[in-house]
């Protein structure tokens, strides 16, 4: 995977923050919290990380804008990091968000897959024109009890995170990140 930009999706206000909808943003959090790269440099909205010491730099950012106007985002962070002898295509990007067909406690890197009614994806695709870009899935989806009709996403996304829930997220960062570390190149 070659990776020169990664974007959590989320919904900006604070009423949302700790919502399952938001465990993209929640995941580059904890990359931060935890140490898991070394800050370079911070801005107003992005911040750039340069992982472990190797010499290569990875633009993270968090999205500010809502949900379904995540092509927005993706598309003034192409911009703003792409430089004349740098452009940022697509392929080199990689998307972290929650997704409502995974089961809680799961997560799934991915490349060029429609967006199965993710709202953010929807507006990605339809920005970038292509859905050839990474992503890495984050299951928010309940597990589901036997015979128990299973829950429609607009009914928990937006529910704040329990407490056991957010302990689970922090196994399924941890593990994603070592996954992403292990398999992400610059060059």
């Amino acid at each position: 995977m070659k990776i020169k930009l990664i974007i959590g999706l989320g919904n900006p206000d604070f009423q949302h923050i700790l919502t399952y909808h938001n465990v993209g943003q929640l995941f580059l959090s904890w990359l931060i919290e935890h140490e898991a790269w070394n800050i370079k440099h911070k801005l107003f909205i992005a911040s750039k990380f340069k992982i472990h010491d190797s010499q290569f730099i990875i633009h993270v950012i968090k999205s500010s804008v809502f949900m379904n106007e995540s092509g927005k985002a993706v598309l003034s962070a192409i911009k703003y990091f792409s430089t004349k002898d740098n452009k940022i295509d697509p392929k080199e990007i990689l998307i972290v968000h929650d997704d409502s067909d995974i089961e809680l406690e799961k997560y799934k890197f991915s490349y060029g897959r429609g967006s199965a009614g993710h709202k953010g994806i929807e507006s990605i695709i339809k920005s970038l024109k292509t859905k050839n870009f990474w992503r890495l899935r984050i299951g928010i989806r309940p597990k589901q009890v036997s015979r128990a009709r299973r829950a429609k996403a607009g009914e928990f996304v937006l529910k704040k995170i329990t407490k056991k829930d957010l302990t689970i997220f922090n196994k399924v960062f941890q593990s994603a990140q070592a996954q992403l570390f292990n398999t992400t190149t610059n060059k």
